[in-house]
This record gives structure tokens, C-alpha cells and sequence, in this order.
């Protein structure tokens, strides 16, 4: 391998051959559609991105001798970039393994990288049988979502984790979650692995695993966390970081470093996080900008959301083209009002944050919307109602085949939800530096909503003082909306392109220390 790259330097054909790559890597994706994309997680790491990463990951490894593990290789960004950058830091390449399920990546790679000596495996990486003694790994993973990952795979995948790693995954992991688990067998001792992933993992509740593995399991040495208002990928909507860790047990307390923004070489921020500190906090995204955060952690019984509130998910319907109506649709289609329930648009539709009642609990909106409920089996349904089974029946071929539709008892029974005075919009962005990507919104009427707004039911104490008070829901949404949007994002998650999003779990986590004032005032 190390004459081969000193070849490819000498005559200038990795320059060629990256040239190459990038126009067969453009050919593939455009004959892929954007869902087959998805569903395989095939999203290619650009070579700028894909040269910083190697560069940095080189120097974290003292050996001179490179044996180097590609468990996605795609088209070969990685590998190109390995073989440009080994004559930089004066290392060279004993052995080299890429491994790529799609038949397509994998014959561009051959096409490519066949003549460099790298061993290519045209398989699955989790199915591949470990060759092992592997000291250099670097991986842009499958960003497959768990829904795409059949229930059979993921049966196997648990059970392979767990007897290899003792770790077990939430049935919401991603695939490259399993990924980093399935390649530490593939690790020679204090191999350095360098792994391109959503940088969720670090807030969600199935990243807890992944976490555990990275402080048990290896050496924690980086983080870097790429800045998602400057999304790494044109094609997926995902916030990205560096995961880096040798493959060494360390027993006593370390430091990490968790950078943000910018490069590697160059980050926005850097700081040196303590591995006990990680250990303790749910969100690894508070790192590096959170300053003092040792003494911010569990030092505090301040009064949260979800002492005051059950929060719920707007309830998701299956398909609200079909089943959300406006009352002009309702009329002309001649539908039974029974068999409708008042539904607040969208946020992005809803242009006002308080939303008024008519005389008959609907809200005063120019255009006002209605859920179709129907709870009535189809041959009632049939029998008695006309209007509503020929409208129902024109959905069978088309809404009912719907995944969330076709799982249901009856493919048109919808989520229980009732009415609540407080909502907050489930994502979106900020405007400016003083707006925020949450809307608290004040419901006057008996309006539901979908799962595009998180639903706030207020707990029985909290009843209490409303009924007590006329004035006490503006004085509560006053408060709710006095949260300060970094009080939000802490608890909440962001995307590329910088969108946020906050789960009913993650907002109740959400410090309000005025809405204990208001009780003791109210008392």
C-alpha cells in the first residue's frame, strides 16, 4: 500500500481519481431517488469534509504504519482522502478494508480503488466476519432511521450487540448506532476511530446507550460538533459531529474535549469537559457552550414544566389532507357534523399566538378546520350515515395504506385527545437573535391539535388556580411565554439548517420558577 500511494502522489492520479469519484458519486445519486436514499441512509461525505476529518484523525495516531477500516465506503471519499493525506503526516498505508452493501457504490469503488490494494467487500458490514487488527477507522455510517430498519434486522442487531458488548440499543436507534458497536471487534488495541454522526445521539433517549459504550467501553478523547446552521450535507437535514476514542480503558476520571463550529483545526469553541460531568447530564449538546456547568448540574430543585403539566404530542392523524376539513369541504361534501371535532391549522398556518372561541367552542379563524372522528364501525357506518362512508371509502385505496392508517384496529380511528388551553409549537426556527423557534399558544376554544404542536394539560393543582381565578390563564401564558429561548434549546434538539425541535419529555425538563411564584401568590 505505501508504494502505491507514493505512486498516486509521483504522477498525480489520486487528483484524477477524485475527480473521477465526484462525477460517479453525482451519476449514482441522481439515479437513486431521494426516498431510496433515505431508506439506505446513503448520504456521501463531501471531500473537503472528508480530507479535515482524516487530517485530524492522523494525528491522533502514532503509528506509522496505517491499517485502515471503511465500514461504508460509499464511493471511497475517506480513502481518497487517506491516501492524499498519508504523505503529508509521513505515514503509510499497510492494509486497507472498505466494505459497501449497494451494489452501484460498491463498483464505483472497484472501478476506482481496485488497483491500490485495498480489500473491498461487496456485503453488509454488520454481516461481514471480522478480520480484525484494524488501528485507523474513520466512517460516515448509514443514517438508516430506525422505521426503515425491519423488525427481523433489528432482532439480530440487538442480540449481536448484547453478546458482544453487553449493551442493548431503544428499538429507535439508528443504524449507526449499531455500526460503532459491531466494528469495536475490528479494533486493534488503542486503534483510533473517528465516526461521522448525527449529533442527536448526544440529546436522545436511545443515544444513552451509545454514550455508555463511549465512556465504559474506549477512551473518550473528542467531540466536535459542527455548527448546524451550516449543514454538511446538501441532501439530509441532520445536524452532524465527530465522534473520536482509542480503543484503551482508562480507570481513573479524564477530560474531553468538546469543540464547536468552524474545523477541527479551527473550531468556533473548544472546551475540556470532565468524563464524570458526562456521565451525570442527560445532553451532551450543552458542551462546550455552557460555561460553569458543573455547578449548574443537579445543584438546583428549580421548579420545571412538567411539575405543572402533562405534556403530550398533538395526536397524528395518518394522513390530514384526508382527514382534516375545512367547514367549506364539510358543507359541500354534505358530511354529518357529529361526526367532526374543531382542529387548530398548523403553526405555520396559525398567525396568532391567541386563539379565540365563537359560540360554539370553535376557534374565530378565517378558515376553520375539523377532524374527522369516527368511532363507529364501517357497516354502521355504512348503513347510516351515507355521506360519510362514500367519503370514508374513497380513502381505502389510498389513506388507509398509509403505515400509521393500516396499523390501526380500524384504519380511520383516530387518538384521544381533548382540548387544552396551552399548546407550544413542536419545531421550528429562529428568526433573529431575539425571536424564538417555540410559540406558546393560548386556546380559548375546544379545538384539538395535531402532533405538530405539544400540548400542555394543566395538573390538578394547577386546575385548581385557574378555576379559581379569571385571570389566571394570561397570567400563566405570560409566563410560558417569558421562557427565554435558550432556556428552550437547552432542553430541546437542532437540525441542519438550524431547525429546532423540542419532545414533550424534553420540555418538561424546561426550568419555569415563576409559575411556583404564581401558586404561592394564588394560595
Amino acid at each position: 500500500m505505501g508504494t502505491q500511494t507514493k505512486r498516486f502522489g509521483t504522477i498525480g492520479d489520486l487528483n484524477l481519481n477524485e475527480s473521477k469519484r465526484l462525477q460517479l458519486q453525482a451519476a449514482i445519486d441522481k439515479s437513486k431517488s431521494i426516498e431510496n436514499r433515505r431508506r439506505f441512509g446513503q448520504f456521501a461525505t463531501p471531500y473537503e469534509l472528508a480530507q479535515e476529518i482524516i487530517s485530524y484523525g492522523l494525528t491522533l495516531q502514532y503509528e506509522k504504519e496505517i491499517s485502515f477500516l471503511e465500514p461504508a465506503m460509499g464511493t471511497g471519499a475517506f480513502y481518497s482522502a487517506l491516501l492524499s493525506e498519508c504523505g503529508k503526516r509521513y505515514k503509510s498505508i499497510k492494509s486497507a478494508t472498505g466494505i459497501e452493501l449497494d451494489d452501484d457504490f460498491y463498483s464505483a469503488a472497484h472501478e476506482l480503488w481496485g488497483d491500490t490494494g485495498i480489500n473491498l467487500i461487496n456485503g453488509d458490514f454488520t454481516e461481514t466476519e471480522c478480520l480484525g487488527n484494524i488501528n485507523f477507522l474513520v466512517s460516515n455510517p448509514p443514517y438508516v432511521r430506525h422505521h426503515y430498519i425491519g423488525q427481523e434486522k433489528k432482532s439480530i442487531l440487538a442480540t449481536m450487540t448484547k453478546d458482544e458488548m453487553g449493551l442493548s440499543f431503544s428499538g429507535l436507534a439508528g443504524l449507526y448506532c449499531y455500526f460503532i458497536l459491531c466494528a469495536h471487534k475490528w479494533l486493534a488495541p488503542n486503534a483510533i476511530c473517528g465516526w461521522l454522526i448525527p449529533s442527536e445521539f448526544m440529546d436522545v433517549n436511545y443515544g444513552s446507550t451509545l454514550k455508555e459504550y463511549l465512556l465504559n467501553n474506549v477512551h473518550l478523547l473528542r467531540v466536535h460538533r459542527y455548527n448546524p446552521e451550516n449543514c454538511k450535507f446538501n441532501d439530509a437535514l441532520v445536524s452532524s459531529c465527530v465522534v473520536w476514542f482509542k480503543n484503551e480503558m482508562v480507570a481513573e476520571n479524564y477530560d474531553v474535549e468538546f469543540s464547536y463550529g468552524g474545523t477541527h483545526e479551527k473550531p468556533e469553541i473548544s472546551r475540556n469537559i470532565n468524563k464524570s460531568i458526562l456521565e451525570r447530564h442527560r445532553k451532551w449538546t450543552h458542551f462546550p457552550e455552557k460555561e460553569n456547568i458543573n455547578v449548574q448540574l443537579y445543584s438546583s430543585n428549580t421548579p420545571t414544566l412538567g411539575d405543572f403539566f402533562t405534556i403530550k404530542r398533538g395526536l397524528a392523524t395518518g394522513d390530514n389532507d384526508f382527514f382534516i376539513l375545512s367547514k367549506g369541504q364539510i358543507d359541500d361534501l354534505d358530511l354529518d357534523m357529529q361526526f367532526f371535532t374543531p382542529i387548530l391549522p398548523s403553526p405555520r398556518h396559525l398567525k396568532c399566538d391567541e386563539v379565540f372561541s365563537d359560540k360554539d367552542g370553535h376557534p374565530c379563524l378565517d378558515t376553520q378546520y375539523f377532524l374527522l372522528r369516527c368511532t363507529l364501525p364501517e357497516d354502521e357506518v355504512k348503513a347510516h350515515f351515507p355521506a360519510v362512508w362514500k367519503y370514508l371509502n374513497g380513502g381505502k385505496d389510498t389513506t388507509a395504506q398509509k403505515y400509521l392508517c393500516k396499523n390501526r384496529k380500524v384504519w380511520y380511528f383516530q387518538e384521544s385527545r381533548s382540548a387544552t388551553p396551552f399548546l407550544c409549537s413542536y419545531m421550528g426556527r429562529r428568526k433573529n437573535e431575539d425571536s424564538r423557534p417555540f410559540r406558546f399558544i393560548l386556546n380559548h376554544t375546544d379545538a384539538i391539535a395535531t402532533n405538530s404542536y405539544l400540548m400542555l394539560y394543566p395538573k390538578v393543582f394547577l386546575r385548581e388556580v385557574i378555576t379559581q381565578s379569571p385571570d389566571a390563564l394570561h397570567k400563566i401564558w405570560e409566563i410560558l411565554t417569558n421562557i427565554t429561548a435558550s432556556d428552550l434549546e437547552c432542553e430541546g434538539r437542532i437540525y441542519g439548517g438550524g431547525l429546532k425541535k423540542i419532545e414533550p419529555k424534553e420540555l418538561s425538563y424546561v426550568k419555569c420558577p415563576r409559575l411556583a411564584e404564581l401558586l404561592v401568590y394564588a394560595s
